[in-house]
Parts: C-alpha cells; sequence; structure tokens
C-alpha cells in the first residue's frame, strides 16, 4: 500500500502567520515556489498561501501588503491528510476539495506537502490523469 508520506515533498518551508505578504512573496521567490504552508507561532498548519492569494486578496482589494499579514489570509480549517493515510484518500480529498497541494501530517506536525506534481512523478498515468481532471472542473 502507498502511503501519503511515500510520494510527498518532505521538510516544507512555512512562512510564519505573523510574517507580512512581502516576506512571503520574497520566500516564495527565491524558493521558486508558488505556496507554502501557513505556520502559527504554536507550530501548527493554519493554511495555505498562494501567490495567488497575495494578488488577489491583498494587491487587488488595495491592502498593504507590508501590513497583510499571511495569517490572515488563512480561512478556515486546513485540509490535510495523516502521514501513513493510503494515497487513495489523499487523491479522494485533493479532488473532493478540488486542491492542487495537499499538507501532509504527522500528529500535529507538517511533515510534507502532496502536490500534483507528486503525484505525477509518483503514480499511474490513469490516477494522475483523474486527479487533476477533478481538480481542475470548476
Amino acid at each position: 500500500m502507498t502511503v501519503a508520506r511515500d510520494i510527498m515533498s518532505t521538510d516544507p518551508t512555512c512562512v510564519n502567520e505573523d510574517q507580512n505578504l512581502i516576506e512571503a512573496a520574497r520566500i516564495m521567490r527565491d524558493l521558486d515556489i508558488g505556496s507554502m504552508p501557513i505556520c502559527g507561532n504554536d507550530s501548527r498548519l493554519k493554511g495555505m498561501l498562494t501567490d495567488r492569494d497575495i494578488v488577489v486578496k491583498c494587491l487587488a482589494e488595495g491592502a498593504d501588503p507590508g501590513s497583510t499579514t499571511a495569517g490572515s489570509l488563512a480561512e478556515g480549517t486546513p485540509v490535510t491528510i495523516g502521514a501513513d493515510d493510503d494515497i487513495r484518500e489523499a487523491l479522494q480529498m485533493m479532488q473532493h476539495h478540488q486542491i492542487r497541494r495537499l499538507p501532509v501530517i504527522d500528529g500535529h506536525d507538517l511533515v510534507g506537502v502532496i502536490a500534483q506534481a507528486d503525484i505525477a512523478r509518483t503514480l499511474p498515468d490513469i490516477a494522475t490523469g483523474r486527479t487533476v481532471e477533478e481538480i481542475s472542473v470548476p
């Protein structure tokens, strides 16, 4: 059985919930990534931040990215998967919630992220195609 930890990208870099969006954008630029987990001062996952979130929820609204925190863009309870959960469950969650990146936790600790690219690299074409199709349906 393939589990989430078998295909996840490990050691994800977090943006702290108190960091402003300029700092978050610089981290994304430096790491050449389009999203990253938002972690709280208690080291728990608060949500995911995307480059699109910064543009649509801050800049397009006329807000100041220097005073807007990453944590202010975290909405609701983050969708996660356990590190030892079956990968089929992870695919179903990504499809159901139409998310391209799924944080992986072990207990309360963030240990990785499963992205569409991880799925494409490791799973059969049929699973990859079905997942991408379901995630992309409006």
